[in-house]
Parts: C-alpha cells; structure tokens; sequence
C-alpha cells in the first residue's frame, strides 16, 4: 500500500422509534446521538468543509435534494441546524452525528485493513449504544439498521473515503473505477428482496443499485452517481483528494468489509503507478442495475459486447496480482481471497455465504420462505430487515454468527479497544488527544485540525498532518 493512503467509511444507520414516524426522524435521530453515554466534544469545524466543490473545476450553487423529502417538513419549525446536527467527536477520533434524519458514524482515517475494520464494526456498537441510552432515557423502543433501503423508496448511504493524489488525473479515475464499482456487487452486495425501480426482481446483489442515475456529479441524496465527484478532500487542496464512494452496500460480514477496503485500495495503486483497467461500458447506469439483477451478474453490455461481472473483477485482479504480490502480508491476503471468492463465484454462489451478505441472505430466505420464485414478498422483506438489526439478540445475521457460519477476520478484543482507542498511526491519534485532554476547551474541531481555547481572548490552531504516523500531541505542540 503507498505510505500516505488514508481511508475509511462513513455508515448512515436506518432508525425505527416506536411511536414516532417518519415526519419526527430529524429531531429523533439527533436526540438518539446526544443520548450517547461517551467522552467526546461537539463544535464541529464547517469553516473547511466545501460540499459543493466539483472535482471537475466548477461549484454548483446547491445540491440536490429528494422532493419528496420535503414533503415532511411541510407546517414543522425545526431546531437550528447545530442542534440537528448534534456533532459529536469520539475519544477514538470517530465522528457521529445526524445526518439528514439517520445517525452516521465516520470512523477515524486508518491505513491499514484491519483497523478500518475494527472501527467500522465498533461504530456499530457505539451507535447501538446510543440507542439504548436513548431508550432507557425515554422509554421509547427503539431498532437500529445497518442497511440502505426502508423499502418505501428512500435510500441511505453506505461510504467509502479513500485519500488520492490531485496528481491523478479525473478522467483516469472515471474510466478506470466505474467498472470495478459496478461489477463488485458480486462480492460486496448486501442482497436485497425485491426492487425500488423497474423492472420488478425478487432479489438482487445490491440494495442501491435501484437508486443511481448518473455516471458523474457531486450530489448524493438525489440523482445520485455511480461516480460521485465531490472535491471536499479534508487535507490540503493543492496535493490531495478524497474519493468519495457513494454506491456501495452497508454490509454486516466482516470479510466484505476488510476485502471492500483493500480491493479498492489496490485498483487505486493500480491507477497512481500508471497502469489502467478499462472496459468500454455502453450504458453505466443501467449496467449497474443490470449487474445487481442478475445473479451471474452476466448482463453487463460493453461497447463491443456483453461480459460479465466476475470476468470484469478478475481482470482488476490480475492486474493488481501483476503488480503487487509479495509487496507485504496484507496486500497477499486480499490477492489470495480476492481469487478465491471470485472462484467460489463462479463454481457455486453458496460457497460464499459465510463471508458475503447478498449470499448469506438468500441462503437464509430460501431456507425460511422455499425457492425464490414462491417468496411471499412481505415476509421476505421483513426477514431481509431483521437481517441488518444490530440488536444481536434479534439480528438473523447476528443468528448466523451464533451459530459459525460466518468467517473471522479480526478478534472480538480489536474491536473492543477500536470503541474507545484511535488508530496508533495515523493523525486520527491527535483528533483522539484533543478530545480526551482538552474537552470543553475545544472550540471547533475536525479533520484537519481543532481550534482550542488559551484564554479568555486566545486561541489555539491544531493541525492534523496527514502523514502523522507516531507520536503525541505534546510532540506537535512543541
């Protein structure tokens, strides 16, 4: 892996209060996050953020949004925006806060796997957490979901951020990437019962497939992109960007987790060192949705032809195998697994149930319900919901863990000291040290620095270089 690349995800979870609607899901999510019984410090710093930048070279004056969002603020006098926002920053450098009605969990910049890993499934019990601090606070029961879709035509996201040099060039990262995200369902889907666009499925790989538009823009709660081009890179302008990843699947297996981070991780070294995988795609958008329909993912229409997805993945593959075998141990595991799964794949997609969810699913539900074809559509979906619940004690994923039929990757201890603990190497440490030695002393605080106050009429400017890899705070300060 290239020594400066920082990545990581930001989950925004499916919430469900019982007697509460939809029409309260702002003000409610927000309540469930300043619930939260945690170290941690608001003031977060929008002075440096810029979500209307475009990677292209132009702003747009606003981003879109889902007209029927609006229906639901119709009459209602919401709080300040501060207060909806509810930002809170993590001891472990984590930031949770409510995002457009959904409680979101960004974990902290890693540069290795297994931490990005570790913390994403930490925020799934940090934000379950806070549901139960909420409920015991309220008395109110309250469901939390790790998936995208409420099957009533809303979607939330699932991303990927991954730190890029501006060296690359945009029209090599377009050609180069929208392949590979629209062909991974095979491995990375959460599987879904049933769709949300036409023409009607039972099932499919990906649960957000039916909500993508475009090939290319900034927007991402509306006309959404395959490729999302926000320039918004949370590290200096003139030497980085940050690739956004909107179109992959919330998912609960570990493996397609730690396997999400380092197949992409590749493909982008693959891309900064010179090389390029390219298929000439006829229609993106409807390849995308074509790929989740169709269980061989064969309907992917290229210019010259028809491929498949496990033909357009192995090529990527083969390319990075080329490139990067025995660069270390941790790029050897995803090239060994990579291979193996697409192997699984193609002699029988039940081989990888205990590893990737969409066949995890399916497996279950034909277990419950019988062939696909007889599924009664309700029950399906319902038995789909419970799936992504992150209550182990109602989850049917959480069932299938009980029972090992999912495969390890990290131990049950590194995600235990991921809910408290930063990564050691990277500046996400120095966010951590801000939070747990200054506390109420922070005025504003982000990604690349903290604001924090010296006395009555003084303040303090903390950076937070993208390159720390050890260290202290105090070293900083020196």
């Amino acid at each position: 892996m290239p020594p400066v690349r920082l990545f990581g995800s930001d989950i925004e979870y499916g919430l469900q209060i019982e007697g509460r609607d939809v029409a309260d899901q702002l003000e409610d999510s927000a309540e469930v996050i300043r619930s939260l019984q945690a170290n941690s410090v608001g003031c977060w710093d929008y002075a440096l953020e810029s979500p209307r930048c475009d990677l292209r070279g132009f702003s747009v004056d606003r981003l879109t949004t889902d007209p029927a969002d609006s229906v639901w603020d119709v009459g209602r006098v919401h709080p300040p925006e501060s207060e909806l926002r509810s930002d809170r920053v993590l001891e472990n450098g984590a930031r949770l806060y409510n995002d457009h009605g959904h409680p979101e969990y960004a974990t902290p910049e890693c540069r290795r796997i297994a931490d990005a890993l570790a913390h994403e499934l930490a925020g799934e019990r940090i934000v379950l957490q806070a549901a139960k601090d909420f409920q015991e606070r309220t008395g109110r029961a309250v469901k939390i979901y790790k998936n995208n879709t409420d099957y009533h035509g809303a979607s939330y996201g699932s991303h990927e951020n991954y730190l890029v040099p501006r060296s690359v060039q945009f029209a090599d990262l377009l050609s180069h990437l929208v392949p590979f995200l629209i062909s991974r369902s095979i491995l990375f889907g959460a599987g879904k019962v049933g769709s949300e666009s036409r023409p009607d499925v039972r099932f499919q790989l990906s649960q957000r497939a039916d909500f993508f538009t475009e090939l290319a823009s900034v927007d991402t709660l509306y006309r959404r992109p395959i490729f999302n081009t926000r320039d918004e890179p949370h590290a200096e302008q003139e030497r980085w960007i940050r690739l956004h990843v909107i179109c992959g699947d919330a998912n609960r297996m570990p493996w397609s987790i730690a396997m999400k981070f380092g197949t992409m991780s590749l493909v982008l070294r693959l891309l900064e060192m010179g090389d390029r995988v390219e298929w000439a795609l006829r229609d993106p958008v409807t390849a995308f949705r074509d790929a989740s329909r169709i269980l061989d993912g064969s309907r992917i229409e290229t210019t010259s032809g028809w491929t498949n997805s496990a033909e357009v993945l192995d090529d990527y593959r083969c390319a990075c195998e080329s490139r990067f075998r025995g660069t270390d141990a941790e790029t050897d595991w995803v090239l060994d697994e990579w291979n193996a799964a697409l192997e699984d794949f193609r002699t029988d997609w039940t081989r990888l149930a205990d590893r990737v969810d969409w066949a995890a699913k399916r497996l279950m539900l034909e277990q419950f319900c019988g062939p696909v074809e007889t599924w009664d559509a309700p029950l399906a979906q319902s038995l789909d919901l419970e799936y992504h619940n992150l209550e182990p004690q109602d989850s049917l994923f959480d069932a299938l863990v009980a029972e090992g039929q999912t495969r390890t990757v990290i131990p049950e201890s590194r995600i235990l000291d991921a809910m408290s603990m930063p990564p050691q190497d990277t500046r996400a440490q120095l966010r951590a040290e801000v939070v747990r030695t200054y506390g109420e002393q922070v005025q504003a605080i982000g990604w690349r620095r903290a604001i924090i106050s010296a006395g009555p009429d003084d303040s303090r400017v903390v950076e937070f270089p993208v390159n720390w890899e050890t260290g202290t705070l105090s070293d900083l300060l020196e």
